[in-house]
């Protein structure tokens, strides 16, 4: 079974002030099966990322207004977007650069021009994480409420003795 398809429900935020770099990265990343949304700006990106359950966000740093980092800080700022992945695509190639973007919580780095096997390959990972990390959540809940339910169930033993 295509490893992809495991993740074709999962959505995509490409942010990039580039309609060159959307338009390819939608491609790229369609083809694949996934839900892609594209974004032109930071506060686009912003506004889609708390109206739409994304899965990833692809981010471009350098943008007019706000710039990815700004855009990284907002989203790790806010419970409702914190943990949604974030790779960084960037022509900036200083290590200076590829630190901030991981102080900032992107959680990978990508440089311009792109490659697209790496890409692809990191998009897959970043979402397998993030799959597996909504199993352990939905796991974690269900242990809580076994748990709450023996110690339910003790307490009504306890009460009949």
């Amino acid at each position: 079974m295509n490893q992809n398809l495991l993740f074709s429900s999962a959505t995509i935020l490409i942010v990039d002030d580039l309609p060159t770099n959307l338009r390819l990265l939608d491609s790229v990343l369609t083809q694949q099966g996934y839900n892609v949304l594209k974004a032109i700006n930071g506060e686009l990106a912003l506004r889609a990322s708390t109206t739409v359950d994304i899965d990833l966000i692809l981010l471009d740093i350098m943008m007019p207004g706000l710039n990815g980092y700004e855009v990284c800080r907002r989203l790790k700022s806010e419970p409702k977007t914190a943990k949604i992945p974030v790779i960084f695509l960037s022509a900036l190639n200083e290590g200076f650069d590829r630190l901030k973007a991981f102080e900032v919580g992107g959680v990978d780095y990508i440089n311009k021009p792109l490659v697209i096997d790496e890409l692809l390959v990191k998009v897959q990972t970043y979402l397998s994480l993030r799959v597996a990390g909504k199993e352990i959540m939905l796991l974690d809940r269900r242990i809580e409420e076994l748990t709450q339910a023996r110690e339910d169930q003790i307490k009504y033993a306890k009460n009949q003795m």
